[in-house]
């Protein structure tokens, strides 16, 4: 009788750890090229629903999200914060003034540089704002060329976000 108690014990916790993980973490295939070259279309990542509940989200996070008015699902990087000032010259990235280096950007000889793509604009050219508000977000497909993204659709809700990604490797 002991054996089958901690048997169905077992069991309970496997479930419950099962359940738990599908509750925090979902899986997302990459679709489309707008975060080519860091995610390639077809890869497959894990997405922490809860991660950004309890710590803040941060510069160059990769997150998943519903952009306004829209039921589709976008992977995009965030480039602006709440309180954030930002704009792009000669493809330099200025946050609150200061150039701010973006690695994930980097390109080897046999790419393009997608570095060099991204442009010249202001937040208040996108937004009619010069600072991003509280609550908002702006984000930036890495492929910079090939991505619909806040400089089209403006500020994302952080209540829209589904989650950030980890990789899945």
């Amino acid at each position: 009788m002991k054996k089958r108690g901690i048997a169905f014990t077992a069991v309970g916790i496997c479930l419950t750890a099962i359940f738990i993980k599908n509750l925090v973490f979902v899986e997302y295939k990459v679709e489309g090229v707008s975060m080519q070259p860091t995610y390639e279309e077809g890869r497959l990542l894990s997405i922490n629903k809860l991660g950004f509940i309890f710590s803040s989200l941060k510069r160059f996070d990769v997150i998943l999200f519903h952009p306004p008015n829209s039921e589709e699902i976008y992977i995009k990087r965030i480039i602006g914060l709440p309180g954030d000032e930002i704009h792009y010259e000669d493809d330099q990235l200025y946050v609150n003034g200061n150039a701010v280096n973006e690695p994930f950007l980097t390109s080897s000889d046999d790419q393009i540089d997608i570095m060099k793509k991204t442009g010249s604009f202001t937040l208040e050219e996108i937004t009619n704002k010069t600072r991003i508000p509280e609550g908002y977000i702006f984000v930036i497909g890495d492929n910079r060329i090939q991505s619909r993204d806040s400089r089209h659709f403006g500020l994302v809700s952080i209540d829209d976000i589904i989650g950030t990604v980890h990789d899945k490797k």
